[in-house]
């Protein structure tokens, strides 16, 4: 699937991650769009940050990064979530209710921009919110239907802010789904599918909601992908871990935009593979990917 002069979105939130030694911009779509983008396909981030000075410096740093944008400024203040690491780097998170990020707004914009998009990256937590639900939902609805775009359900579950309705919501209006193996046995045991076997329990929700692939990563343990012709599986690297802190939004933007780029699934699951690993020996989520990883 090659790109055509189209565009590359990743809608939801979009906060300050709070670490003990400081904070980092996040937030997995803004994460998504920015890697998309550092890898040579054109990308635009899709949020909110409210009228104070985390939104400024939001601002700021969107623009020091080149990261394309709409992020529209109202009246709630600027997400934050307060990040703990265990041994290992794995984050833990503490996400404020009632932010920027879940008043994104609905207009005319997002559809003209949806008409444009060539592959849309959504995740379950900007839809706790009736208001941002609604403008993903608008931008689904928007976008040329068919093989023709990828839509990217990264399910991303935080805390309690998902529920079966909106998981099954998104499901119907995705082709992909990326997930994790903590991710795959809580929806598992909430749809009814084998959480034992991934490659059967994957393809249950691929002939269930009509998803061209699922992605399955399963941390140190490796990564799956699932497609209508076959199955690829990688271990994986072996890396010292700063942090794995935007890791899988790394993952997710790097297949995707090989995948644009003309690559095989194979080709393009190699270079997931690759620059995750990368991502997780730095800090925070938006590392500069070294130039022969673009390559």
């Amino acid at each position: 699937m090659t790109q055509t002069k189209k565009i590359v979105v990743g809608m939801g939130e979009l906060l300050f991650d709070v670490f003990p030694t400081g904070k980092k911009i996040g937030g997995a779509p803004v994460n998504f769009a920015y890697h998309v983008g550092q890898l040579g396909i054109e990308s635009l981030a899709i949020s909110a940050v409210g009228n104070d000075e985390l939104g400024r410096e939001i601002i700021n740093i969107l623009r020091e990064k080149r990261i394309n944008n709409i992020v529209p400024i109202v009246a709630e203040p600027t997400g934050t979530v307060q990040v703990t690491l265990d041994d290992k780097g794995v984050p833990s998170y503490e996400i404020c209710e009632g932010v920027a990020w879940d008043n994104i707004p609905c207009n005319k914009e997002l559809v003209e921009v949806a008409k444009n998009c060539c592959a849309f990256c959504f995740g379950s937590l900007a839809q706790r919110s009736e208001q941002s639900r609604n403008a993903i939902n608008l931008f689904l609805d928007s976008m040329e239907s068919g093989d023709k775009t990828l839509r990217i359900f990264d399910i991303n579950l935080r805390q309690a802010f998902y529920s079966r309705e909106i998981i099954e919501e998104s499901l119907a209006k995705s082709n992909v789904l990326k997930i994790n193996d903590e991710e795959f046995c809580i929806v598992g045991k909430m749809l009814g599918y084998d959480v034992e076997d991934f490659e059967r329990g994957s393809r249950y929700m691929m002939e269930r909601y009509g998803l061209r692939m699922v992605i399955l990563t399963c941390g140190e343990k490796g990564s799956h992908i699932f497609h209508k012709d076959g199955s690829s599986f990688l271990p994986t690297p072996k890396v010292k871990i700063a942090d794995t802190v935007g890791a899988g939004d790394s993952f997710t933007a790097a297949f995707v935009a090989s995948l644009l780029g003309g690559k095989t699934i194979e080709e393009a699951h190699r270079k997931a593979v690759e620059v995750a690993a990368y991502v997780c020996t730095q800090s925070g989520a938006m590392p500069i990917i070294p130039e022969e990883l673009k390559a």
